[in-house]
């Protein structure tokens, strides 16, 4: 029975920490667009994200 005077103290800070962070995160904004990084991955890139000049430099370095 003296467990209990240990682990409701322990159990009451931890859901107070975790409730504290899940308002930071709501306050901040982490929640905003859930479905946007889920339909990002859909999107087709079809321009080249490397520089040009870096291309050439890199294929100047192979040839050496």
């Amino acid at each position: 029975m003296d467990i209990v005077f240990v682990l409701l103290p322990i159990a009451l800070i931890l859901g107070a920490i975790g409730l504290m962070w899940m308002l930071w995160g709501v306050k901040t904004g982490q929640f905003e667009d859930m479905e946007g990084p889920a339909h990002r991955i859909l999107f087709d890139d079809d321009q080249s994200m490397i520089p040009e000049t870096s291309k050439e430099t890199k294929k100047d370095d192979l040839n050496t």
